[in-house]
């Protein structure tokens, strides 16, 4: 059995400006940490043996850990747009904005739909590729929604600042 998969679906290009700065700060360290790992390798690869040398083997997959991510990062920031507009109707859900849906139980959750190299769920921030994310564009206020089986009413729709 091979381990081959397709390539999954494209994701959304789109980010906001936050979520963009987070990504250039974290190449930014990822490219410091390099540095530092490059010079702990030398000193590992000084040592001798590298065969079993735990210390080299460790800073090689650090190594490559941090390569990864970095070419990941140079290959997707450039691809990315970042929205730095609120749209011009703001009584739907886009891109961007912060969602209040209630559900039948009286209980209340917030999402803000944002690109899905920044989604966070733990913050309440899901990608606009999301089920819930796509259930959720384009409704009114007052419209329902069906979130996990369950009929929710959208009863707040913010855009907060786009360049923060």
């Amino acid at each position: 059995m091979s381990r081959w998969r397709p390539p999954g679906e494209p994701t959304t290009p789109y980010i906001t400006a936050a979520g963009y700065r987070a990504l250039e700060e974290e190449a930014k360290a990822l490219i410091a940490r390099r540095r530092e790992v490059v010079v702990h390798l030398a000193a590992a690869a000084a040592e001798g043996d590298r065969s079993e040398n735990a210390e080299y083997i460790y800073r090689k997959k650090e190594l490559r850990e941090i390569d990864r991510r970095l070419g990941y990062l140079q290959r997707r920031m450039p691809r990315l747009t970042v929205v730095r507009e609120v749209p011009a109707v703001r009584d739907r859900v886009f891109f961007g904005a912060r969602v209040t849906v209630e559900l039948p139980s009286g209980e209340s959750r917030c999402y803000r739909l944002v690109g899905g190299d920044e989604a966070d769920a733990a913050r309440g921030e899901i990608s606009v590729d999301a089920p819930v994310a796509k259930a959720l564009l384009k409704r009114a206020l007052d419209d329902e929604v069906l979130l996990g089986g369950e009929r929710c009413v959208v009863v707040d729709i913010e855009y907060p600042d786009p360049n923060l």
